[in-house]
């Protein structure tokens, strides 16, 4: 009987994602497939990502989020798309390192690393092949910094202007070696 219902759950679960999947929704929390499957216990709803990974229907990205990359999605987002999942319920916005390259402001380029200031707790977040994320934990408030904030609607997050990103750098003890001083000024 729990096989049997596990197998009719994938099913389920691969219409659903077929049904609902495009370029804009590809990533999944685990909450997010509580509401396909309401009534299932949580070992069989546990068997069932298992079992989903092992099909190669979803993909697990990191502890609690999923993708489903049987749509076209915009690869070179998925970690800041991830961020934004993780940490829905934080002020978050790409600081530091990720900004400062971005804008031409340092030379190396975090690769498969994006920086990014939180008002969760700092954490560094593993995402396997496409790289990890770092959350800095930072008390400043939204109405102190929006002014210096812009939505990057590729990112679905908030971007650092160069101001902030250094006061951040600087604020986080992280080192400065790397910053092109000409270039802040020439931005600035």
């Amino acid at each position: 009987m729990y096989t049997k219902v596990v197998v009719g759950s994938i099913k389920l679960l691969r219409n659903t994602l077929d049904s609902l999947c495009d370029s804009d929704h590809y990533l999944f929390t685990v909450s997010d497939f509580y509401s396909i499957f309401p009534t299932l216990s949580k070992n069989a709803f546990k068997t069932l990502l298992s079992r989903a990974q092992a099909e190669g229907i979803l993909k697990r990205i990191c502890r609690g989020i999923y993708i489903y990359d049987r749509v076209d999605y915009p690869r070179g987002f998925v970690l800041f798309h991830t961020a934004s999942r993780l940490r829905a319920e934080h002020i978050n916005y790409i600081s530091l390192e990720t900004a400062l390259s971005d804008n031409g402001i340092i030379s190396q380029i975090p690769i498969n690393r994006i920086t990014l200031m939180s008002s969760g707790r700092s954490s560094i977040i593993n995402c396997g092949t496409l790289g990890s994320i770092e959350f800095i934990h930072t008390k400043k408030k939204p109405d102190s910094i929006s002014g210096r904030l812009v939505y990057d609607f590729s990112c679905r997050l908030w971007r650092a202007n160069i101001e902030l990103a250094l006061e951040d750098i600087r604020a986080v003890g992280r080192n400065l070696d790397l910053i092109n001083w000409e270039a802040v000024h020439d931005s600035i």
